[in-house]
C-alpha cells in the first residue's frame, strides 16, 4: 500500500516538474507570435552597385531600309539593303555639348568608344560625290554652322586614334537646331524624296547627310 502511494507521489512530482519546464520555455509574450523586422527603405543602386562592365554609352545600330532585319525576318522586305551604321550613344548629362565638351574645329568620333562605322552595300552618292560600296569609319569635325563628315579606311580602331592619312571622302553639311535637347546621341536613317538621309542629333543640334543611288 505504501509502495503504491510512493509511486503516485513520484509520478505527481514528475508531472509537476515537466509542467514547470514547459512554462520556463514559454516567453512572456506569446509563443505563437512571430516577430518581423520592420522593412527598410529600398535604396536605389548607386553607380558602384551597377553590373561591372556595363557601358555608359551603349552600342547601337541603324539600317536603311529602317528595321531591315525585322522586315527580313517577317518576309516583308520591299527595298534592298543599302546601308548600316554602328555607333555608341553618349549622354548629355546636363552638359553643353557643342562648343564646350566638343570644341569647334576638333575631331569627334561621332559617338563614343570605338570609332563609328558605316557600311554601304552598293555604290552611293553623297553631296554629288560617288562613294564606293564598302565599310568605312565615319567621324566628324563640328563647326558652329556646319559639320565636316569624313569617311576613313582605318577600320576597327578606338575613336580617339583615327589615322587621318586614311581619309577617303569629306563632306560639309549644314546643321539646324532641334525642337528639344536630345539626351542620347542618335543616328538614324530616314527615307527622302531621293534616296535617304542619315540623321544625327544630340543636345540641340541636328545634322542630315543626304545619300542617293
Amino acid at each position: 500500500m505504501q509502495t503504491r502511494q510512493l509511486i503516485k507521489l513520484c509520478s505527481l512530482v514528475w508531472i509537476l516538474a515537466l509542467l514547470a519546464g514547459c512554462d520556463g520555455n514559454t516567453s512572456s509574450d506569446n509563443s505563437n507570435t512571430v516577430t518581423i523586422n520592420p522593412s527598410t527603405t529600398t535604396k536605389q543602386p548607386s553607380e558602384k552597385d551597377l553590373q561591372p562592365g556595363l557601358d555608359k554609352s551603349p552600342m547601337d545600330m541603324s539600317y536603311y531600309p529602317v528595321d531591315y532585319p525585322k522586315l527580313k525576318m517577317a518576309g516583308n522586305v520591299k527595298e534592298p539593303l543599302v546601308a548600316r551604321v554602328i555607333y555608341s550613344r553618349p549622354q548629355k548629362n546636363g552638359r553643353t555639348i557643342f562648343g564646350e565638351l566638343i570644341k569647334y574645329g576638333s575631331v569627334w568620333r561621332l559617338g563614343a568608344n570605338e570609332a563609328t562605322e558605316i557600311e554601304f552595300f552598293k555604290d552611293v552618292a553623297i553631296t554629288d560625290k560617288k562613294v564606293q560600296k564598302g565599310r568605312y569609319v565615319i567621324y566628324c569635325i563640328p563647326h558652329e554652322n556646319n559639320w565636316t563628315l569624313v569617311l576613313n579606311d582605318d577600320l576597327y580602331t578606338w575613336g580617339l586614334k583615327i589615322d587621318s592619312t586614311k581619309d577617303e571622302y569629306k563632306f560639309t553639311i549644314p546643321i539646324a537646331k532641334t525642337r528639344f535637347p536630345y539626351e542620347l546621341f542618335t543616328m538614324e536613317f530616314e527615307k527622302a524624296n531621293k534616296g535617304m538621309q542619315l540623321i544625327m542629333e544630340w543636345d540641340s543640334v541636328k545634322a542630315s547627310l543626304p545619300i542617293t543611288w
